[in-house]
C-alpha cells in the first residue's frame, strides 16, 4: 500500500479521497477510525487514556472523552456530513497482568467503554471493531472505502 499517513500516539490525522492512515502500538490505547462514504473523508485518532483531567488542554488526542468529539468537528469543518459519518475501533488491550485488576491494569477496558459511550453520544455507529484480548495491534483505515485492517505479532490480518 502506498500513501500511506501515519498517526502517531495522542495524534489524529484526516485524509481525503485515496491512501490510508495508519498507526502502530494499540495495547490499552484505542485507535478510533470515522468515515464519511460520501466525501470519502477519513480520520483516525489514537488515544491514550479516557478522560482528560480538568485543566489538560495541552493535547486533546491523548483523551477519547475530547479526542473524538475534536476529529468529528475537523472533518464536519472539511465537509463530512455527521448523519453520514460511522466509525471503526481497534485496541483497548489488557497488556498486564495485574493481581487485583486496578484501574492501571484495566485501562484498556476503561478506554473501551469511553470510546462506545462518546460515539453512542454523537450517535455515530460502530461498524467494526477488534477490542480486548491481551496483545498489540496495528491498524490501518483507508480513505478509498472506510476499510479497516488489523495486523497482529503472529496472526493473519482481520479485515473489518
Amino acid at each position: 500500500m502506498s500513501n500511506m499517513t501515519s498517526v502517531g500516539i495522542s495524534d489524529m490525522k484526516i485524509i481525503k479521497g485515496n491512501g490510508c492512515l495508519i498507526t502502530y502500538a494499540l495495547g490499552s490505547c484505542v485507535g478510533i477510525c470515522i468515515y464519511d462514504s460520501r466525501t470519502k473523508l477519513a480520520g483516525m485518532v489514537h488515544i491514550m487514556l479516557p478522560n482528560a483531567p480538568n485543566g489538560d488542554n495541552a493535547n486533546p488526542y491523548k483523551y477519547a472523552d475530547v479526542g473524538i468529539k475534536n476529529m468529528i468537528s475537523k472533518m464536519i469543518s472539511m465537509g463530512a456530513v455527521k448523519s453520514n459519518l460511522f466509525a471503526k475501533i481497534a485496541g483497548g488491550a489488557k497488556m498486564f497482568e495485574i493481581f487485583d485488576d486496578n484501574a492501571f491494569g484495566n485501562i484498556g477496558k476503561r478506554n473501551i467503554i469511553t470510546v462506545k459511550d462518546v460515539l453512542q453520544g454523537e450517535r455515530i455507529p460502530i461498524k467494526g471493531e477488534q477490542v480486548g484480548a491481551n496483545y498489540a495491534r496495528t491498524l490501518l483505515f483507508c480513505a478509498e472505502n472506510g476499510e479497516a485492517k488489523v495486523r497482529t505479532a503472529g496472526s493473519k490480518e482481520t479485515i473489518f
